[in-house]
């Protein structure tokens, strides 16, 4: 009985320091405004409680993340261990030397990391030359979300084409005298913008490169795409809708003032939770549409946005290892119960109970998305941060009338191929 007693208090001891060879160490976390961030944040003790890392988050909007990363690499300021970002922008901070692969760090800590639990096309986008280089924290693709109640009211057919977008949104907006949107979809300059309307690049035929690697916007199809594009915001669209971003278009539409939206599968987390919406089980969820017979690739996006250690970190295990816990599937199937999360990059946490009765209204139509996702929707080349920013300045002339698209685009394929040719 002793013998037991003692073993008893001993597994209730606290940890020793062995346990806990990263105790006092302090990391620096930059990260997107995002309801993954929004998790992550609420677990932080539990993380300190298991390794004794000591984490600071700073958080940012998406459209400023880059910017700030790449600012912070070049000048090798180390003040960050650990970035997040979109996997396009992969290739250029691993050539340019910016962060560093996992798998070494990830092999001493198995416990954290379970590559088959991760949605195979999300995680597959981290790896280059044989080598892991982000965990995904969340993924999505991209769908037309419509409002059933409305297009039953106007008697309209679910939406399958521009064209009958379009007329979906004409329609409400004259029958509502305006009072409703008759579409709203981000026309933030940058990614923003160039995110939703990529749709239509694609959609049309179009592409950001050609097969020689040149620009390759200012095309018929691409011309078309863009003229579509931003007709239908211009004469249907809310006021101020080319200040939009990611945020501002999902409150719109949650709040029951337009009729149609464009934008990324996550919204629909949204849409569904009666805490922050008035359109609860009122929005019907269809695929981004395909106009072009000869596509060069697909209009619905793959967008993947992964956890990287810096290089210039002066703890890169400790920094590698919040990345796995961040994403390991115990955090992400937590994360669904917390905020509105429906971007799980974990098998487990996507095929969990808790996800299909939160999330069921629109599920199978997000898996069909992402299934169908085009892996080059944005473009994945070193120099895709500048083809955005060209891009988003033509898609902002474009809807502002200050260029025709034509001229616009022609703008934007100049700009992107002097900086291919650097």
């Amino acid at each position: 009985m002793l013998g037991a007693a003692a073993a008893a208090l001993a597994l209730a001891a606290p940890a020793s320091a062995d346990d806990k060879p990263f105790n006092g160490v302090q990391i620096s976390v930059l990260l997107e405004g995002h309801p993954t961030t929004d998790a992550i944040q609420k677990m932080l003790p539990e993380f300190k409680d298991k390794t004794g890392i000591d984490v600071a988050i700073e958080v940012v909007p998406e459209a400023d993340i880059t910017a700030k990363e790449l600012l912070e690499f070049s000048s090798k300021s180390g003040r960050y261990d650990v970035v997040q970002n979109n996997i396009i922008y992969l290739p250029g901070f691993v050539k340019s030397g910016y962060i560093v692969p996992l798998d070494d760090f990830l092999a001493k800590h198995k416990e954290n990391f379970d590559k088959a639990d991760f949605v195979p096309g999300y995680f597959d986008t981290n790896v280059l030359d044989g080598k892991l280089y982000g965990l995904p924290v969340y993924g999505e693709s991209t769908f037309v979300m419509y409002r059933k109640d409305l297009f039953e009211k106007y008697g309209l057919a679910a939406p399958k084409s521009f064209e009958d977008i379009e007329n979906a949104a004409k329609t409400i907006s004259e029958k509502t005298n305006k009072e409703i949107a008759g579409i709203t979809m981000r026309g933030q300059q940058g990614i923003q913008g160039v995110y939703v309307w990529a749709a239509y690049l694609w959609g049309f035929g179009g592409s950001f490169l050609g097969a020689d690697g040149k620009s390759a916007l200012a095309t018929p199809e691409g011309t078309a795409a863009l003229d579509a594009f931003t007709k239908v915001l211009k004469d249907y669209g809310p006021v101020g809708v080319a200040n939009f971003g990611w945020e501002e278009n999902r409150l719109l539409f949650q709040q029951g003032k337009a009729a149609i939206t464009l934008d990324a599968t996550v919204n629909g987390a949204y849409n569904e939770d009666p805490a922050v919406s008035t359109v609860v089980g009122k929005v019907g969820y269809v695929p981004v549409p395909m106009k072009s017979t000869s596509p060069k690739g697909g209009s619905s996006s793959l967008a993947v946005h992964s956890m990287y250690v810096s290089a210039e970190s002066k703890n890169q295990e400790a920094a590698a290892l919040f990345a796995a816990w961040a994403t390991a599937k115990e955090q992400q199937l937590k994360s669904i119960e917390t905020d509105p999360n429906s971007g799980v990059t974990s098998l487990s946490a996507l095929n969990s109970d808790s996800f299909g009765k939160r999330y069921g209204a629109f599920k199978e139509g997000m898996i069909a998305a992402i299934n169908a996702g085009n892996p080059q929707y944005l473009p994945t080349v070193e120099q895709a941060n500048e083809i955005i920013n060209n891009t988003g300045i033509a898609v902002s002339k474009a809807l502002a009338g200050t260029a025709s698209a034509a001229d616009a685009l022609k703008e934007a394929d100049d700009a992107n191929n002097a900086a291919l040719a650097r």
